[in-house]
């Protein structure tokens, strides 16, 4: 019966040190496991940051966003690798007021002087690169099967409704407030005024004829011409300064070298020529 017992005994301790064994074996393989999955997810994000681009944010007036979509961008893009540009169009007074408000643009190009000169004075612009790279014109707009009657810039007067930018905010509003202000018709059709947010919003307006006439800038009339017709510029000397379109970086960018990159780009000969296809001249 000893004996008996004694084997007994000896099969019980063999069979927990056989089951500890394997437990061991089970846990070290989970742990040899963990530890390369670990490894492999580091692997995987330093493969990702190497990848990573740069991002840029331009805000721009909105007049430039269809040279810049269709064209500008892409060019730079394709010769500036591993750079994204994001563009966002507004009325330059809106966008003035968003980088006051801290959005985190890398390069500003505004529709007049007058924006950038405010933001550089509040020491928001990098005053280096600033650029007064085109010029524009103002004119007069029909509906493309209205404006009977009218010939010059001054029978603005004959239109019922009239679309223009809010001088407030909008550069193309302050350049017609002013031109028609000195051609002595301003004060006349202030009953016939609906005001636009930015001058793509008048642009549209009266190519759906929702405005009889209204006034925008030489080169977006031109990127409507199936819609709207041009039916003069605002005369000689009715402005007291050229409709300059100025462009630099943004002081607090956090892209420096991208951002100067692309104003460099935009003052290019190819670059230029762009511009000039969309109705653009070269500033002063």
């Amino acid at each position: 019966m000893r004996k008996a017992a004694a084997v007994l005994t000896g099969m019980v301790i063999l069979g927990i040190m056989t089951g500890c064994s394997g437990q061991k074996t089970e846990t070290t393989a989970a742990v040899s496991e963990t530890s390369q999955t670990a490894g492999e997810t580091e692997t995987e994000a330093s493969a990702n940051t190497d990848g990573e681009e740069t991002e840029i944010l331009v805000a721009a007036a909105a007049s430039l966003k269809n040279a810049y979509e269709e064209e500008l961008i892409p060019m730079f893009e394709e010769q500036n690798p591993g750079v994204t540009v994001v563009g966002t169009y507004d009325s330059s007074g809106k966008l003035q007021t968003q980088i006051e408000g801290g959005l985190e643009a890398d390069v500003f190009m505004s529709a007049a002087i007058k924006q950038m000169n405010s933001l550089d004075e509040e020491g928001l612009i990098d005053s280096q690169t600033i650029v007064n790279l085109l010029e524009n014109k103002i004119v007069l707009i029909v509906p493309q099967s209205g404006g009977e009657g009218m010939e010059s810039f001054e029978d603005i007067e004959k239109a019922e409704s009239i679309a223009l930018g809010d001088p407030a905010s909008v550069p193309a509003g302050q350049y017609a407030q002013e031109a028609l202000t000195s051609l002595g018709i301003w004060d006349k059709i202030q009953d016939k005024i609906s005001f636009g947010s930015n001058v793509t919003e008048v642009l549209n307006q009266v190519a759906a004829a929702s405005a009889d006439a209204g006034i925008v800038y030489a080169t977006d009339a031109a990127s409507m011409s199936d819609q709207v017709k041009v039916i003069a510029e605002a005369p000689e000397g009715s402005l007291k300064e050229a409709v300059i379109y100025p462009v630099a970086v943004v002081k607090n960018t956090a892209h420096k070298e991208e951002a100067e990159a692309f104003v460099d780009f935009l003052k290019t000969d190819e670059a230029m020529a762009v511009f000039e296809s969309y109705g653009f001249s070269a500033g002063n």
